[in-house]
This record gives structure tokens, C-alpha cells and sequence, in this order.
């Protein structure tokens, strides 16, 4: 009734009974705020679900979360993988890769990965302000992997870094010389948070006299660039894939020389999938000799490594055939 009424805020009096009238609007505002609160958060006690994004892996029906399996073995994977990476920046690159997506189309990345891991929806709980209860959903990840992961999680993420550059190895390492014969060997040098990686040649590292004009000393990331696109380059041309389907077929008479070429079409859809050690393999797989001249790179390749490359690539069918 008093909304409906006039005041005269000109007057001492009409400001007074306005200001108690606005007081109590706001107390009472204030007052719904409060067992809102205390009603959501004693239903997060009880685990149940109460809204807003829903995580990747799970679906609401009648206001509960119930796991969507397409979904939860990407999660799954995620963990699993992380566990036996170590690093989220060469996990995201890979998913990214493999054109794993996040429930809104977007590629994975870093960021995603991060919130993913550190959700613990996935081991059926409910988090409200920090603190975790049981919630009424079934949990994605066994508290086992959980805390595998997390306990990595814990270790410095420099020292994380650290230890993905230490264990992925030089992609040329024991292939790359120079016009003289020389091997080049994988050195770094540090400078702040930044590596810069080298292959170095031995004539140089030991202070030796040498005769040679090529260069000593290159960029790593250069270098194993230029190689894996000539390997890419050399593997679509007629003359190579026709070297390969006869290797094969020595082995396998009944082979279709049409899925040996398919095959080796997708090897830059496979090179793109695959974490730098596995590409280091492939290299070393692929590729006999890269020798450094003041004329460029030389490769030769081992046709023998790309028969088996072509061999590891075909189809389930052809490798029983093989066998």
C-alpha cells in the first residue's frame, strides 16, 4: 500500500518514512539472498547437481548428471595420456592434432586440458567453494589415475618442461654430418627460460683444423624442418611410392599397389598426430644419411624403412595378410 502512496521528499518527515521504506526493501532482498545460498549449498552437500556448464563426458536428465560414453572415453584418454606425457603443452598439440574437440567446437588447448584435469566431477564429487562431498553422480576416473595425475601436477612446471625437452630426443642425432665425413652432434646453450637447440660439428666442438666449407654449426629446428619436408617431398613422388609397392610386394604378392599409395598420402596426417620422440623414431626410421655441404642438405633414405613405415600404416586387413 505505501508503494502506491505519495511522498513528499521535499519535507524532513517524507524523506525519513522513504529511507525506512527502501531499509527494509533491501533487508528483505537481502534476507530471499541468504536461503538461496544456504539452499544451494546444502544440496552441493547432499551431491546433488544444481546447474550451469555441464562437463565434457556427462549429460543432465531430471536434474542429474548421467555419463554420456562417447564423451567420457575422450576424458579418459585425456588422463591417461597426461600420465604417460607429462606436459599439457605436447598433449594439447597432439588432441589439437587429432581435431579432438570441446563440446562447443573449439580444438583443445592448454587452458581446456588444465580445467578437465583439475575438475573433480570426474571422481564423483561435488565442489561447492572449495570444498568437496560425495555427489550422487558416477565418477569418469578411478582415484588411482586421479592421483597419478595430480601428483605430477604437483612437480614444478619448469622442471615438467624440463624433463619433456630431456626426454624427447634429437631428431638427427647420429644421421647428420658434413661434406667431409664429419659427425654433427646435438648441443644447447640456455639463455633465461629459453633453450636454443644446435648440431654441432665434432671438428669444431674439439677445436680441430679442418678443410671443410660447409657450415659447422646449425639451428636444430632449421635443419629438422628442412629434412622432414624433403622426407615428405620424396615420399610423393612416383619414383619412391614405385620403390616401395616392389618392396612390399616381395613380401606380400598380393598387395594392391593403390593401398600403398593411400597410405603413404596420409603420412602427413600421421607426422601431424605424432609427439616428438615418435617423430624422432620415424626419422631415424626413414632417413640414412643428411649430409651439410655449402651446396645444402643431401638425404638418402632407407627404402627398407619406408617399406616398413608403408607396413605399419596399412590396414588391419593387409598386416594379417602379411602375417
Amino acid at each position: 500500500m505505501s508503494i502506491t502512496q505519495s511522498f513528499n521528499t521535499t519535507t524532513s518527515m517524507g524523506r525519513l518514512t522513504l529511507n525506512i521504506l527502501l531499509s527494509f526493501a533491501q533487508f528483505e532482498r537481502e534476507v530471499i539472498g541468504e536461503r538461496i545460498r544456504d539452499k544451494f549449498a546444502a544440496s552441493r552437500k547432499k551431491g546433488m547437481w544444481m546447474g550451469g556448464f555441464v562437463p565434457l563426458g556427462y549429460r543432465v536428465e531430471n536434474r542429474k548428471l548421467l555419463i554420456e560414453e562417447s564423451e567420457a572415453a575422450i576424458v579418459r584418454m585425456i588422463f591417461e595420456r597426461f600420465v604417460t606425457i607429462g606436459s599439457a603443452t605436447v598433449l594439447a598439440k597432439a588432441l589439437a592434432a587429432k581435431e579432438v574437440r570441446t563440446r562447443r567446437g573449439r580444438l583443445v588447448d592448454k587452458g581446456f586440458l588444465y580445467k578437465l584435469i583439475n575438475n573433480r566431477v570426474y571422481i564423483g564429487e561435488a565442489v561447492h567453494k572449495g570444498t568437496s562431498y560425495p555427489g550422487e553422480h558416477e565418477a569418469i576416473i578411478d582415484r588411482a589415475l586421479w592421483d597419478k595425475v595430480h601428483a605430477i601436477l604437483q612437480t614444478s612446471p619448469r622442471l615438467r618442461a624440463s624433463n619433456t625437452r630431456s626426454q624427447t630426443p634429437a631428431m638427427l642425432k647420429g644421421l647428420i654430418f658434413t661434406e667431409t665425413g664429419t659427425a654433427m652432434t646435438p648441443t644447447a646453450t640456455k639463455k633465461g627460460s629459453k633453450l636454443y637447440r644446435y648440431y654441432t660439428s665434432m671438428d669444431l666442438i674439439r677445436n680441430r683444423v679442418t678443410d671443410a666449407a660447409g657450415p659447422q654449426r646449425l639451428p636444430a629446428g632449421m635443419v629438422e624442418d628442412a629434412v622432414v619436408g624433403e622426407i615428405r617431398r620424396m615420399i610423393a613422388t612416383p619414383e619412391v611410392r614405385a620403390r616401395a609397392i616392389t618392396a612390399l610386394k616381395s613380401d606380400m604378392p598380393d598387395i594392391d599397389g593403390k593401398s600403398v599409395i593411400a597410405a603413404l598420402g596420409e603420412f602427413d596426417a600421421l607426422w601431424a598426430s605424432l609427439f616428438p620422440a615418435e617423430q624422432a623414431r620415424i626419422v631415424q626410421l626413414l632417413v640414412a644419411r643428411v649430409t651439410v655441404g655449402t651446396a645444402g642438405l643431401a638425404i638418402d633414405l632407407r627404402h627398407d624403412g619406408i617399406k616398413s613405415l608403408v607396413r605399419g600404416m596399412m590396414a588391419p586387413q593387409v598386416m594379417e595378410a602379411a602375417e
